[in-house]
């Protein structure tokens, strides 16, 4: 009797509801899952739109697939923004499987620009322009490495708080920026005029194609360097437990420094395409957040190289595609948008927390111990 009430006790402690994390599902199922919350999501995104303007919400669907394929400059700027959305989240995935939270990606994409702008300031026309190009790459790939670099230096010997310190560096990235224009820029308007010496070829007569390539095999090279490598293997080992790579004898304070010398080197060579192959030119917003969307887009990818082809084109996908939406219903600003954009963006995220948690209720709860005490034959 006294067994029995303390079990009914325990029952009525019980939370009414919790969350029980899941088995691994089948592969088919959370891609039926994910289909299903970027379908909900693009309803409620058309009813949105629609409640804010004349147009209907079929005019959504239509404008946000012509913005992103209306045309054949459109597909190849959307294939173009998303490798360079795909380079930045290569440079992050590393780091952040090791759990160091490079928040820094900006400011590494922005020195790697602003140090191939400088060998195409103060070099173009004194070399060839093969030279140059190399001395560019060489420059963007040092930039970015010393970024990273900086933080992993005082996380490994001084335990300093990754996080803040590369989102400063950011800021000191943009001030250098800022510092340069103004030499530059005589006229005081801070803005370069694009740079003629330098530029990247146009591969096969496509000045897309080059930027695609190179980023889509970084990715490709990256998924085999962290699933089947020595330094892979460590990183992930960091990442589950420091005390842990201790025990095995690796060096915590080189993985990490190795690690985002990395990093810091792929998001260079974004700055280095944006410089030499894209914008030919430099501001303070070239690196247009893809530092922070990059982070999402490793977070929904499961920090998997190949799958974060997958999330990048959609993200940019939604991006590109809002511009056409934006016009086509007659907004003046971003601000339904930016709304859009963060119901397609929570539906995918809560999507994922589903995929990998499942909610008890505490009447199930019951309900199963009840079963469990009549399957056993008695009911104490």
């Amino acid at each position: 009797m006294e067994k029995k009430q303390i079990k009914q006790e325990q029952i009525k402690k019980d939370p009414l509801l919790r969350l029980v994390k899941r088995g691994v599902l089948p592969a088919y199922k959370i891609v039926l899952i994910y289909a299903a919350a970027i379908v909900l999501s693009l309803l409620l995104s058309a009813i949105i739109c629609s409640l804010f303007s004349s147009k209907n919400a079929l005019a959504f669907f239509t404008s946000i697939f012509n913005g992103a394929f209306g045309s054949s400059r459109r597909i190849w700027l959307l294939l173009q923004d998303t490798a360079l959305l795909l380079g930045v989240a290569v440079a992050l995935v590393p780091a952040f499987k090791m759990k160091f939270w490079n928040l820094g990606g900006n400011g590494q994409i922005l020195v790697g620009c602003l140090a191939a702008i400088s060998c195409m300031f103060y070099l173009g026309g004194k070399l060839p322009d093969t030279v140059l190009m190399l001395l560019m790459a060489v420059a963007s790939i040092v930039a970015g490495a010393v970024w990273g670099l900086l933080p992993a230096i005082f996380k490994a010997h001084f335990g300093t708080n990754e996080s803040l310190f590369t989102l400063m560096l950011n800021y000191i990235a943009t001030g250098l920026v800022s510092m340069f224009l103004t030499i530059w820029v005589k006229s005081g308007s801070g803005v370069l005029v694009p740079l003629n010496e330098g530029n990247f070829p146009a591969l096969f007569g496509n000045k897309y194609l080059l930027t695609i390539l190179v980023f889509f095999v970084l990715a490709i090279l990256m998924f085999i360097y962290l699933k089947y490598t020595k330094h892979g293997y460590e990183i992930s080992v960091v990442g589950d437990s420091p005390n842990t790579a201790k025990y095995i004898g690796i060096d915590v304070k080189r993985v990490i420094i190795r690690t985002m010398i990395l990093s810091g080197a792929l998001a260079g060579i974004v700055g280095l395409f944006l410089a030499g192959g894209i914008h030919h030119t430099i501001s303070t917003a070239s690196a247009n957040n893809m530092g922070f969307t990059a982070i999402m887009a490793t977070w929904l990818a499961a920090f998997n190289p190949l799958i974060m082809m997958g999330t990048c084109f959609f993200i940019i996908f939604i991006s590109r595609g809002m511009v056409q939406v934006r016009g086509d219903f007659g907004f003046t600003n971003d601000s339904i948008a930016n709304i859009v954009i963060g119901l397609v963006y929570f539906c995918v995220i809560a999507c994922s927390f589903f995929i990998t948690y499942r909610v008890v209720f505490r009447k199930s709860g019951a309900k199963s111990l009840k079963a469990k005490q009549i399957k056993g034959g008695k009911e104490e």
